[in-house]
Formats: C-alpha cells, sequence, structure tokens
C-alpha cells in the first residue's frame, strides 16, 4: 500500500504550515519535489528551504526532486490539461515505484490547499501502482485567498451576500458572475478584469502572496487597474514567473470599503 499524503503549505510563508502538515512531512519516507523549470526555480527553492527548515538529517535523505512534465499550450484547453495530468501521474508512478518499491508512506507539498484550484487530487485518482493501493490523505494548507484577505484585511464577502471564486478565462470569457457581490479571481494569465466596465467596482489585488517579494495594491478599478496590468508586466520580467490572485466587489465588504 501506498499512503500518499498531499500536503497543503501555504502560498510562501515557512510559518503557514499546520502542525499536521509538519508531522505528515515527517512520517513520510518519501518526499517528492517537483522541478517546473529554471524561470519558476523558486518555487521548488521554497519547498527544499521548507524541507531544510523541519526536517532532521536523516530525513532529509528522504527527499527526492523530479522533473513536471509541461503543459501542451495547444488551443484544446481542457484536453490538454488532461493529457497533462495522465503524464504527471505517469511521473508520480515512477517515482514511487523507483524508490518505495514495497509501498510506504509518501508525501508531496501543495503550494496553498490541494481543494482550492490545485489538481492533485485528480492526479492521484490517477494513480495506478501494480500489486500496489493507494491511499491519499489531505492536509488543508492555507490558501491564496486567506493570505490575500489577511494582507489587506477585508473579508471575502460582504455582509449576507455571496461570493464567486473564478479563474481569469471565465471572467474574461463569460463577465461578472450573476448574483454575485463579490468575486475572487485565480489562474489568471493577466488582467482579465479589464473585460468588466470598471464603475462602481473595487479591486484587491495580490502577487507573490506570503514572500518576500510580495506585492499589493488595491482601490476603484477604473483608477488602480492600469496601475496594476503595468506592475504585473514588470514583475514577471523582473522575476520571470508571477502568481497573483484578486478580488473584485460591488458592494462595501467593510465600512471603509467603498459602495
Amino acid at each position: 500500500m501506498i499512503h500518499l499524503s498531499l500536503i497543503g503549505i501555504g502560498t510562501g510563508n515557512p510559518e503557514h504550515v499546520t502542525l499536521a502538515g509538519v508531522r505528515a512531512l515527517q512520517a513520510a519516507e518519501l518526499i517528492l519535489l517537483p522541478r517546473k523549470g529554471e524561470a519558476r526555480s523558486d518555487l521548488v527553492d521554497l519547498r527544499r528551504l521548507l524541507c531544510r527548515n523541519l526536517l532532521d538529517e536523516a530525513a532529509l535523505s528522504r527527499v527526492v526532486e523530479f522533473d513536471l512534465p509541461r503543459r501542451d499550450r495547444r488551443d484544446d484547453y481542457l484536453g490538454a490539461v488532461d493529457d497533462w495530468h495522465a503524464a504527471i501521474a505517469e511521473t508520480w508512478r515512477e517515482q514511487m515505484s523507483r524508490h518505495l518499491p514495497q509501498g510506504g508512506r509518501v508525501a508531496m507539498l501543495i503550494w496553498g490547499d490541494p481543494s482550492l484550484y490545485d489538481s492533485s487530487l485528480r492526479i492521484a485518482e490517477r494513480l495506478e501502482l501494480p500489486g500496489q493501493g493507494v491511499e491519499v490523505e489531505v492536509v488543508p494548507g492555507i490558501t491564496s485567498l486567506q493570505v490575500l484577505t489577511a494582507e489587506h484585511r477585508i473579508p471575502l464577502n460582504a455582509l449576507a451576500e455571496p461570493v464567486q471564486i473564478t479563474t481569469g478565462r471565465r471572467l474574461r470569457e463569460r463577465g461578472w458572475p450573476e448574483d454575485a457581490a463579490s468575486v475572487a479571481v485565480m489562474l489568471d494569465a493577466g488582467g482579465a478584469f479589464q473585460a468588466l466596465a470598471p464603475e462602481g467596482l473595487h479591486i484587491w489585488w495580490g502577487a507573490y502572496l506570503g514572500m518576500d517579494k510580495q506585492c499589493l495594491i488595491d482601490g476603484p478599478l477604473a483608477e488602480v487597474g492600469p496601475a496594476i496590468v503595468e506592475r504585473r508586466a514588470a514583475l514577471r520580467e523582473r522575476h520571470g514567473w508571477i502568481m497573483d490572485v484578486y478580488l473584485l466587489a460591488r458592494a462595501p465588504l467593510l465600512s471603509r470599503t467603498p459602495g
């Protein structure tokens, strides 16, 4: 039996890893760290730092790095993602079979939390190891939306109002979701909010949340939207990659926010 722990590790601050996450990491016989290419080396560097801070020398010997397959950028987005997930599952299987042929406890460090716009659970569902079963454990982590609202000191929703979590792609294609007073946007390739009429909208934006390079901007969308687009492009150019998220609202979230 392979016991796979998907451990949410937050968004960049080592102090955001929960005690349950630490225990699961220390109990693992194999800790797999994905490499995503030089442009995003900060992500594996952070995972290395977490392991060095949380594990002793004996446990560090159980850390194995591997290269993550790349997604085909073809027009068939869902089909490309499906093929990509299959390739990742095969890579996971190869690593587990090579390093734990008799089974054991495996840990994967998941950015944010496995439940929110992360595909580790879908990939784990595809795992097939001949002669072995796979038992999956989820250790919750802090999401980018939690860090965003904490850093801006706001709630996600207006009082007694719904909030919708969506992607930049859907916001750009479908506009403002019906009946939503606030909208949290993830996985935006850049500036999907520009597809909206900005009047009456307020935005709270954050990039590299939890990291030392964290950047925050908020204000009326009509005023700060262009500045966010410009800052995002500059940060991507400087670091070679960017991870950002934002919240848009029509109704006041707190008495001091616009209404």
